[in-house]
Formats: structure tokens, C-alpha cells, sequence
């Protein structure tokens, strides 16, 4: 019988050190771009009034062949844009206020990049018994929108979070017992 203690002892401080077991995602949208210096090299990349729509197609930034890049048109851009000029065209850049007097010849490209992991660490036990979950997140995130008008790339607008790095801490003191429901006791 002692054998058998020992044993169960042993486990369980060998699966409490072990943080190999505990849950890891990663989240990656799809798109032209392994991280976030290529991102921001490719749009360098893009001139306005010089860049044709063939050319912005073969740096990989295609709707049809490229996930992730969403086709705007006239209108879901002028939503977009509406916040940053106050409601006033006038307000907006000249290529922009251009593009709204011509909106049968003219659309956006929006891509919304992102690469998020999120890896819990800390002790299995404590992890896996719902009292205490640490989840370190780390990543990047970059968000382009290209305005195109006729066959040139008029305008191009970028934003984004060259480096992401946050910790969720959760510490639950009754474990498993504090999310049970009042019916389980009977109450």
C-alpha cells in the first residue's frame, strides 16, 4: 500500500512541475506577410500614383489569390474614412476626396494581419485543478488599407503593433468547487 502512495506522490509532483502539458494556441491570419518587418517593408514598397494594380498583384496583395484581404468598395470605404474627416470630404485627403466624386472607379484593399500565441506556464497542477491559470500572450499585428483608383494605388493608409506582449493571470481560490452551480448541492 505504501508503494502505492509513494507512486501517486511522485506523479503528481512530476505532472505539477510540468508545464509542457499545459495548453498553447496560436492564432495566425493568412496573408503575404511571415511578421510584422515584412508587413511594413511590402507597404514601404508601395508608391502612390506610381504602384499599378498588376504591380500591387504581384507583391502578393490580391484578394483572389491573397486570404485575408477584404475588397472594399466606394461605399465601405467611405464608412471607413467617414470617422477620420469629421463627416466632411473636405476634410479628407485630396486623392480620397477624388476617389468620392469617382466611385464606379473606385475601391480599397483592407488587410488585417495578425499573429497571436498565447502559451499558459506555471505549475500543471494548480493549472489543470482551475486554481491558479497564467497565460503569457505574445505576437504582432498589422492592419493596411490600399485605395485604388482606375489601375493605380491613389492612397495607402497603415496602422499596427510591431510587438505584443500581455499576461492574463486568473487565481480562482476554491479551484473546481467555485464553478459549480447551486442545483449540484441541491440549493
Amino acid at each position: 500500500m505504501q508503494t502505492h502512495q509513494i507512486t501517486m506522490v511522485c506523479s503528481c509532483a512530476a505532472l505539477s512541475a510540468c508545464t509542457s502539458l499545459l495548453p498553447h494556441t496560436e492564432s495566425q491570419s493568412r496573408a503575404p506577410w511571415p511578421d510584422y518587418p515584412s508587413a511594413e517593408l511590402a507597404f514601404s514598397r508601395v508608391d502612390t500614383e506610381k504602384t499599378t494594380l498588376t504591380q500591387l498583384h504581384e507583391m502578393g496583395i490580391d484578394p483572389k489569390k491573397t486570404p485575408n484581404i477584404l475588397l472594399l468598395s466606394h461605399a465601405d470605404l467611405m464608412r471607413r474614412l467617414a470617422l477620420s474627416g469629421g463627416g466632411d470630404p473636405t476634410l479628407l485627403a485630396p486623392q480620397i476626396q477624388n476617389c468620392i466624386k469617382q466611385p464606379t472607379a473606385c475601391f480599397a484593399y483592407e488587410i488585417e494581419q495578425r499573429s497571436i500565441n498565447r502559451q499558459r506556464d506555471g505549475n500543471f497542477l494548480l493549472d489543470f485543478l482551475g486554481f491558479k491559470r497564467r497565460t503569457a500572450i505574445s505576437g504582432w499585428q498589422f492592419n493596411a488599407i490600399f485605395i485604388i483608383q482606375g489601375d493605380l494605388v491613389v492612397y495607402k493608409l497603415w496602422s499596427g503593433t510591431p510587438s505584443i506582449e500581455s499576461v492574463e493571470q486568473e487565481t480562482t481560490p476554491l479551484g473546481p468547487l467555485q464553478n459549480f452551480s447551486p442545483s449540484i448541492f441541491g440549493f
